[in-house]
């Protein structure tokens, strides 16, 4: 550690320069402390005296560095008295020249468009917009799928993740069954096939919180690691994937910044659990949801929040979507809570196939990891195929006019309603997901509710009425329904009690919830 006086304005300079040489020269911390004042309290307008008076009114008598300097320089004969007069009256004229022009100062979002921006554009505004075609070859997705399946000859495979990747290599050979990991792992390779970069941080990231991804192995001998997904082709993009440590507030900073210098490269950010984000809530608010619009500085960042109720507890259960939705507002980010592994491949796509950044916060699953439902086919990553933001009904039903009930819903929620439709067929109740919440689209929900005239429409959500996006999509439903001229004006919410926790920890009590409220979605009669 090194302390220097901040009124000697040469030894500072040294001192500075000594600590980055160190560091440069060692790879190791180094502190530097420049011991200093504060000469008008909190800002030009505070009163320091009324607290600090002695203190305040020592530093009053006290000259500035810039005095102690010039007077040190003058003594030297370096520069004369009139030297520093004419040096502080041109800094002086400096300042209200910027001044005067910032009067006139007009915003222009092409200004900082360069560097590493170039070929960037600023938003437009068009909903349409945000859903290019993010398809790839069926000949590529294969590639790639022979890469996450192979490991090196001579490499030491855990005999666990060795059953995986024959698990793997059987998707793509039947082209069914694609779970959540592979399909992100087929984004991230089409992304470095294009020659995008990807990095991924967080709490145990490599192999993925609930041991779904191993997107890194390790030889069981040796302990030397191997990526597959920087064995795709000799000539493409790396991966990089750090487990970083629980210090959400630093790491979420970090890659906050990395995306903004970075605009080209996918940056992910994976909290443990969702709701470990809230340590880090501070980048979330000043910087990720309205650093467009106070510094007009985008950013592609993802978050990926493992979200879903399962029976973990009040910790381990909600990611909080209702803050992320209360911080939307001028089309500033994407928040998704997306229920198949190929909308998440697009979803993760398109954050490089736009022509600008937005963050795209991602309510990520839990149990739908492995989830037989929750899968997809290989055409669904194919040519011609996008994200989709509503996904309408997938069985065969009633006619529409004859369908009773629509229930909405977001996430992994839809697939317990499924499963409890199908056992007990109800063939006149329709399931419709909202598979990105914000920028809401009315216009694709609007011509799925327009199929049912007769319906009423019931929200469903598995999170506390206070949380979830009831109080976020509400009067959004309203407004589509309206688009749609349907004979229901408002959506009926079906769901767990306002709370202040935002689980039950207790399995037996989280059961009988998850069960009620499925039940009254699908207007099924409990007794007793």
């Amino acid at each position: 550690m090194l302390h220097v006086n901040g009124d000697d304005a040469e030894a500072v300079i040294y001192v500075s320069r000594l600590a980055e040489d160190y560091r440069q020269a060692f790879g190791s911390d180094i502190v530097l402390d420049i011991v200093c004042y504060r000469r008008h309290g909190h800002n030009e307008t505070d009163e320091p005296a009324f607290t600090q008076p002695v203190m305040y009114k020592a530093i009053a008598e006290h000259e500035t560095p810039h005095t102690l300097y010039a007077k040190r320089l003058v003594a030297a004969g370096v520069v004369t008295e009139a030297d520093v007069k004419t040096q502080w009256d041109a800094f002086f004229a400096k300042l209200d020249e910027d001044f005067k022009a910032a009067q006139a100062y007009k915003v222009n979002k092409a200004d900082w468009l360069e560097g590493g921006w170039a070929g960037l554009t600023a938003p437009t505004g068009k909903v349409e917009s945000a859903y290019p075609e993010t398809g790839v070859a069926l000949e590529t997705l294969q590639s790639i799928g022979k890469a996450l399946a192979t490991a090196p000859d001579d490499f030491d495979l855990n005999a666990k993740i060795a059953r995986q990747l024959k698990a793997k290599a059987k998707m793509f050979e039947t082209g069914e069954g694609f779970d959540w990991a592979t399909g992100e792992a087929m984004g991230f390779g089409s992304l470095l096939l294009e020659n995008h970069r990807v990095r991924l941080s967080g709490e145990d990231c490599q192999r993925g919180t609930f041991s779904q991804r191993h997107a890194v192995f390790t030889d069981q001998t040796n302990q030397s690691q191997y990526t597959p997904l920087n064995h795709i082709q000799a000539e493409q993009a790396k991966i990089e994937i750090w487990n970083s440590f629980l210090s959400e507030y630093g790491v979420l900073g970090f890659e906050y910044g990395y995306s903004l210098r970075n605009p080209k490269t996918l940056v992910l950010w994976e909290a443990q659990f969702g709701d470990f984000a809230n340590c880090a809530q501070v980048i979330i608010d000043q910087f990720i949801a309205s650093g467009e619009t106070k510094w007009l500085r985008m950013s592609g960042l993802v978050l990926l929040l493992p979200h879903g109720y399962e029976g973990q507890g009040p910790e381990h259960s909600s990611a909080r979507l209702e803050r992320y939705l209360q911080l939307c507002a001028e089309d500033n980010m994407f928040v998704c809570n997306i229920t198949t592994p190929a909308n998440y491949f697009h979803a993760l796509r398109r954050q490089l196939k736009l022509d600008y950044r937005k963050p795209l916060i991602l309510m990520e699953p839990k149990s739908l990891l492995r989830h037989k439902l929750a899968v997809s086919e290989l055409s669904d990553f194919g040519p011609g195929t996008r994200f989709q933001p509503v996904l309408g009904e997938v069985d065969a039903l009633a006619p529409d006019a004859q369908i009773e009930r629509v229930v909405l819903c977001s996430g992994k929620v839809y697939y317990d309603l499924l499963a409890e439709r199908r056992e007990k067929e109800l063939n006149k109740v329709a399931i419709v997901r909202l598979e990105q919440l914000y920028p809401f689209p009315e216009s694709a929900l609007a011509a799925e509710l327009k199929r049912y005239p007769n319906a009423q429409i019931i929200w469903c959500q598995e999170e506390t009425e206070n949380g979830g996006a009831w109080y976020f999509a509400d009067r959004r439903i309203e407004k589509a329904l309206v688009a749609a001229k349907h004979n229901t004006g408002r959506p009926v919410y079906v769901g767990r009690a306002a709370a202040a926790s935002p689980a039950t920890g207790l399995a037996r009590i989280h059961a009988a919830e998850q069960a009620d409220l499925v039940a009254k979605a699908l207007g099924i009669k409990i007794e007793g």
